[in-house]
This record gives C-alpha cells, sequence and structure tokens, in this order.
C-alpha cells in the first residue's frame, strides 16, 4: 500500500436534494463528481448537477422500487437495478433507456461495470450473478455459487476478474477471462455477517464492508487479509479508495462516516452529524471526498464534500 503522509480533513460544503416520490435507496456520483444519480423506492432515477443541487431528470420506467444505480466508468452510461427483477442501462446524455436487461428471476441488488464500460455484472436475490455485454445487452456468463442473495459486486481494475458479496458472508473472486473452459472462482472468507459492499483500489486491493460492522482490505492475488478495520457502530454500507490508496472511506448505516489510513487502520477522521443515513461515499480523481445520503424524515438527499485545507474555497 502506498506510504504517504495523510491530508488533514476538513468539510467545505454541504447541499440539499429533495423532490424524491419515496425513500432513497441508492445514489451514485459521476466519475468527475459533476452529477449525483440517486435511485429511490417511487421506482424513478433521478439525475442532480451536484454543485448546484438542480434536478436535471426524473426517469420513470422500472415497476418496482429501484434498489442501486452506478454510472459506467466513462460516464456515458448509467445502470439501475430494481425489484422488478431488471436492470436498465441508461444514456446519460439523452436521460433516455437503452437497454432492459431481464433474466433475474428475484430483486435485482447491485450492478456494477467493467472497468472498460463494456461489460456489466448483476446480482439480488436469486443468488445469481450475471455478465451482461453493454452494447448488445445480450447476457455473456450466468455465475452461480453463492448460497445467498448476493448484495454488492466490483470489477477488478484488470478487467479479468469479478467480485461479488454475499449474504452467505462470503465474498467470490471470478475469473472472467476469456478462454477458460469454465469459469472459476476463490472464496474470501472472515467475515461474520453479510456482506453488503465492496470496492477495488486501482492496484487491485479489495475491501469489504460487512454487517458485522468491520472493512477487511485483501489482497486478492494471494487472498491474504491484510487489515481489519473496526469502528463503526452499525454495519457497513458503502466505501471507496482514494486514488493514491492513502485513505479509506466508508459510510455506516447511520449518521457516521470515517475516513481511515489504509496503511496503519488508524481512522483519521470521523463525519457526522449531517446524515440520517449515509448511502455512498466516493473519492473524486483529486482526492476529494464526496458523500451521499438520506438526511431527516423527508428522505431529502445529501451531498457533503471534504477538501484537504490546502484545497482552496469553492
Amino acid at each position: 500500500m502506498n506510504s504517504g503522509v495523510p491530508a488533514t480533513l476538513a468539510v467545505r460544503r454541504v447541499k440539499f436534494f429533495g423532490r424524491h416520490g419515496g425513500e432513497v435507496n441508492s445514489s451514485a456520483f459521476s466519475p468527475d463528481g459533476q452529477m449525483l444519480l440517486t435511485g429511490s423506492e417511487d421506482g424513478c432515477v433521478y439525475g442532480w448537477e451536484t454543485r448546484s443541487g438542480q434536478l436535471l431528470w426524473r426517469l420513470g420506467g422500472h415497476t418496482g422500487p429501484v434498489k442501486f444505480c452506478r454510472f459506467s466508468p466513462d460516464g456515458h452510461l448509467f445502470a439501475s437495478a430494481s425489484c422488478d427483477c431488471t436492470v436498465r442501462l441508461w444514456d446519460v446524455a439523452r436521460a433516455k433507456c437503452l437497454q432492459v436487461l431481464k433474466g433475474h428471476q428475484r430483486s435485482v441488488e447491485t450492478v456494477s461495470f467493467s472497468p472498460d464500460s463494456r461489460q456489466l455484472a448483476s446480482g439480488g436475490w436469486d443468488k445469481r450473478v450475471m455478465l451482461w455485454e453493454v452494447q448488445s445487452g445480450q447476457m455473456l456468463r450466468l455465475l452461480v455459487g453463492h448460497r445467498d442473495s448476493v448484495q454488492s459486486s466490483d470489477f477488478s481494475p484488470t478487467v479479468n476478474c469479478l467480485a461479488t458479496g454475499s449474504w452467505d458472508a462470503t465474498i467470490r473472486i471470478w475469473d472472467l477471462r476469456t478462454g477458460t473452459p469454465a469459469v472459476s472462482h476463490q472464496a474470501l472468507e472472515g467475515h461474520s455477517g453479510n456482506i453488503s459492499c465492496l470496492c477495488y483500489s486501482a492496484s487491485g486491493l479489495l475491501a469489504s464492508g460487512s454487517w458485522d460492522k468491520t472493512i477487511h482490505i485483501w489482497k486478492p492475488t494471494t487472498s491474504s487479509l491484510l487489515i481489519q478495520l473496526k469502528g463503526h457502530v452499525t454495519w457497513v454500507k458503502s466505501i471507496a479508495f482514494s486514488p493514491d490508496e492513502l485513505w479509506l472511506a466508508s459510510a455506516g448505516y447511520s449518521r457516521m462516516v470515517k475516513v481511515w489510513d489504509c496503511n496503519t487502520g488508524k481512522c483519521l477522521e470521523t463525519l457526522k452529524g449531517f446524515l440520517d443515513v449515509a448511502h455512498t461515499c466516493a473519492f473524486t480523481p483529486d482526492g476529494k471526498i464526496l458523500v451521499s445520503g438520506a438526511a431527516d424524515q423527508t428522505r431529502r438527499r445529501i451531498s457533503r464534500t471534504t477538501k484537504s485545507p490546502s484545497d482552496p474555497q469553492t
């Protein structure tokens, strides 16, 4: 892991995003941090301008609550997963649905794009993971092995592997290399609760968050656990590595967001007081932290940016 010295954190601004017709289940930032995507219990996906808080669009089409949403790495597409057993692929610029992916038998809980934005993985309550071709909408592979609901997924930076986390308390790393006769996988075990979130770093380290209130950082190539982070008082809902891998940000299902030193496992900062529930934490390419979640009983959206004090005020 990177041996640099982390900077001090300072909260700069807070914004609220309202107008949802139901509870917000998921949120995601665009790769450049300029847009916030939210998926709601009302079955719609909302797009917001991060800086101004302006609602750009509200998109219907799902016939059930939207459980998860995510942008493609190239920023041109986003995907939404729903209780209606489908995944929808959308064009960002036109705010238009391009594909409806059907195949899951129960609610779809997670979606993730490959680094080249050409493939999409989805998983859900049917315990299955499906790999799709984004351009055609064709299902490429069906990955079976988890014993309970698949709740999280992420591709490795090399595209060769996909990590999935399940309520069976295991992480599975699937080998997706072309030409392999069958999709093999390795299992990472160590959590004592459901796996709720996964995140790869740029160099290929894997972080996992769990209902056991801990975060594990793994080296998947050797199946070794490098460090365990403890300090959340509720289950961990979202995690993100900083671009330089010095920090890991984690959002618990509470008012609390923590920032950790990836080398020592020490909690550097605890951000709290603005959120009832923190849904998503993410780092922008320049290392700023973006956090979104639900606030007060109306379930308004909140976006929070944390910077180094050396950065200019915006």
